[in-house]
């Protein structure tokens, strides 16, 4: 039967009404809602939270607490957010059923939560520097004027033979001139030996002994057997303990620009402006609050486009001190359970910490002008990323992931974390033992395309437990440390040692360390120390591959334990050689070594590398590789071809005697503009003259590795002489064109 037009038409609109209605009517078939924006400011009011009238942090928090049904953005509007306390957010404030709860800076904001306490009132004194009182129940421990750091005030390094440190205290006060010191109670102590970093104050002063606040300086000292067994061999009271590096925080220190001081009983802040600076406009702030952000045991939370600055740290300045153990991790308590696989140690405060978590994001953020460290993931946060963020100008580490304990629950257990494409600068400024990046006992973490540039020890750290007996089976397996860019790290004047760019310790299963660009570490170092790749102690089952590795002070890759097993390093690039890795079942294939010139594909991977890759250092043809070398005599078999052998690792030495020398001869008369002197493992070589065929250049003082002697020439010899009586031992000598 054929219906008319109108007829049909209506029976259609009919029908789409009919379907209509049942459809919104079944289950489920709601229209999902928008996401809820809440606007919060830093003077917000009331409980509006809009963009008109925006609520404090704390308000809006409450509101999405409400929201059960659809996304929540919190949108943080410009401005500075001065913290007393942490912004807490707990499971009540987690994504429910599928969706996420975003704090997150409104479009074009740049919000800062700051633990800052600005110090006003200040008054010139007549002999240039200027005064300020600071409120009760602040204690200024770090400074900044206009954003720029200043230095706690501080005197010169103190030999061990003058102070001299036993498990009790320290010779050394009169020869120092602390026992004629005002305040010497308000001092510390700074003392770096190997990889360790302690900070103690003084506690008294009798006569030429110094005693120290405890347990800072029984936890610093040998002897308590909460430490690994051979550590007492780096503790204060050490044979390898040299000496004070600095004091500081004394009126008697204050002579240079830039610097500041505490004083206690009078609770004032003394500081001598650098060039420029106006304390009257000054902006001058001290980190005080502890913690800016805490997110314990929230899940489906993303934090996005916040900076965070002026957090303070505080144990340091307690009885507690700062008795560093390694990674800016720390002993403290007056007692403790005996522990020698570092299960007890304690972290550093940090700016944004995350416990338990479950799929938290922290993203393009800022970390800046920390008196600690940045952002912690722990206690079983699980499937959680810090990504695209910047950390700069830290006390001590940036990121730290995971807990020191073996074998946890498994609700405690670290697990599929993310840190990646993050530029880390210049943390560590502190506490020199801390790392760029440090992950505990992790499974499937991913540390991928970072940058970290200029830190004072390890960059990255991945494991934890060395070769102790309740350290040796863990949930540790399945890292990736990949694509990042490493440069200027372990830097010598911070005077720490035994560590590495990419550090790692532990058995871990599937780990693979792929495709990171690695420039000068511990380059210029006075010893033979500082690697590219470190696996140390019991690291084990680790794939190290495709990494460009230069300008090294050690080894491109240790791995010197007899029990760190079946290690692979395959297909890397690297300017000097190692001696093969030790324990069963380790390699080392197919690897490009001794290289004076990156090939392309090195180049590429490098370039590739980091947050937002970059360029890359290419390395200086070597004219003295093809070379003849000669020396005065030869101790052994110490011979002079060694320190041409493209390898950092073996000696030369001549005997002892005057005018002992080393000579490479070119084969032709050349044009040369540098010259690296590498010293030997025991930095013998000392005062000396490079000779060429235009003239001689005298370098005082032991040769580094490098010494880099710059010059002119046109020369077919190169010739290291000693000026007095002595040898001369090498492990590599380069002469650039």
């Amino acid at each position: 039967m054929n219906l008319p037009m109108n007829a049909v038409r209506a029976t259609a609109a009919v029908a789409t009404t009919a379907f209509l209605t049942a459809l919104l009517a079944a289950p489920g078939a709601q229209a999902t809602p928008g996401a809820r924006s809440l606007y919060v400011s830093p003077d917000g009011r009331g409980s509006s939270c809009t963009a008109a009238r925006p609520c404090a942090p704390e308000a809006a928090r409450g509101l999405a607490r409400t929201e059960t049904g659809r996304d929540v953005r919190v949108l943080l509007k410009d401005g500075t957010y001065n913290r007393d306390e942490p912004l807490r957010l707990g499971a009540a404030d987690s994504g429910k059923n599928g969706h996420t709860i975003t704090w997150t800076a409104a479009p074009g904001a740049h919000p800062v939560l700051s633990g800052g306490q600005d110090i006003t009132g200040w008054h010139r004194e007549d002999d240039g520097t200027w005064t300020a009182h600071v409120p009760a129940g602040v204690t200024p421990r770090q400074l900044f004027v206009d954003g720029s750091r200043a230095t706690r005030a501080r005197g010169e390094a103190c030999a061990a033979s003058t102070c001299d440190a036993t498990a009790t205290g320290m010779t050394g006060a009169t020869a120092t001139g602390i026992d004629r010191w005002q305040r010497p109670t308000d001092a510390e102590a700074v003392i770096r030996v190997r990889w360790r970093d302690y900070h103690c104050r003084i506690a008294g002063v009798s006569g030429d002994t110094m005693t120290f606040v405890q347990p800072c300086w029984t936890n610093s000292a040998s002897g308590t057997d909460r430490t690994g067994p051979a550590w007492d061999s780096t503790a204060v009271d050490s044979t390898r303990y040299s000496g004070v590096a600095f004091f500081e925080n004394a009126t008697e220190l204050l002579d240079q620009p830039g610097e500041f001081v505490w004083e206690s009983k009078s609770r004032t802040v003394t500081y001598l402006p650098r060039k420029g600076e106006n304390m009257r406009r000054a902006r001058t702030v001290t980190p005080h609050t502890e913690q800016l952000l805490v997110v314990d045991g929230a899940h489906d939370v993303t934090v996005s486009g916040i900076g965070f600055a002026y957090a303070a740290y505080r144990q340091p300045g307690t009885d507690e001190g700062y008795a560093g153990m390694q990674a800016g991790l720390t002993l403290t308590g007056a007692t403790g359970p005996v522990d020698h696989a570092g299960r007890y140690y304690t972290k550093p405060s940090a700016a944004v910490t995350v416990r338990g978590g479950r799929r938290v994001s922290i993203e393009s953020s800022r970390f800046s002008h920390l008196g600690g460290a940045g952002a912690i993931l722990e206690a079983g946060t699980k499937d959680s990323s810090l990504t695209r963020s910047s950390f700069t100008d830290l006390s001590s580490g940036a990121v730290y992931v995971g807990d020191t304990e073996p074998m946890p629950d498994a609700s405690l257990a670290g697990e599929r974390n993310t840190v990646a494409y993050n530029t880390i600068t210049r943390s560590g400024v502190e506490y020199t033992d801390s790392v760029g990046i440090w992950a505990g006992y992790e499974a499937g973490l991913t540390v991928d395309h970072n940058s970290l540039d200029h830190l004072p020890y390890s960059a990255i750290s991945v494991g934890w437990g060395w070769n102790q007996p309740e350290a040796r089976k863990s949930v540790l397996r399945d890292n990736k440390v990949t694509d990042n860019r490493i440069t200027d790290v372990m830097e010598v004047a911070q005077q720490q040692h035994d560590g590495g760019a990419i550090y790692t310790q532990g058995a871990q299963p599937g780990t693979v360390l792929s495709g990171n660009y690695i420039n000068r570490s511990a380059y210029g170092n006075t010893e033979r120390d500082g690697n590219g790749i470190y696996l140390d102690e019991q690291s084990s089952h680790i794939t190290v591959e495709r990494n460009v590795i230069t300008r090294i002070g050690y080894k491109w890759v240790s791995n010197w334990a007899d029990y760190g097993i079946q290690n692979t390093a395959h297909g890397n690039w690297t300017d000097t050689a190692a001696p093969a890795l030790g324990g069963s079942g380790s390699v080392m294939t197919d690897n490009l070594t001794g290289l004076d010139r990156l090939p392309a594909e090195a180049l590429a991977v490098a370039a590739r590398a980091g947050a937002r890759g970059g360029q890359v250092e290419q390395l200086r043809t070597d004219l003295a590789r093809t070379g003849t070398a000669t020396q005065s005599s030869t101790e052994g078999t110490a011979t002079a071809a060694l320190a041409l052998d493209a390898d950092t690792n073996t000696d030369t030495r001549t005997l002892s005697e005057a005018g002992a020398w080393w000579q490479v001869d070119l084969g032709a008369v050349r044009h040369v503009r540098q010259i690296e002197v590498w010293n030997d493992a025991s930095s013998t070589t000392a005062g000396f003259d490079v000779v060429t065929d235009d003239g001689t250049v005298h370098v005082s003082g032991k040769a580094l590795r490098p010494t880099l002697v710059n010059l002119d020439s046109h020369t077919r010899t190169v010739k290291i002489v000693t000026s007095g009586t002595g040898r001369v031992a090498l492990s590599q000598v380069l002469v650039h064109p």
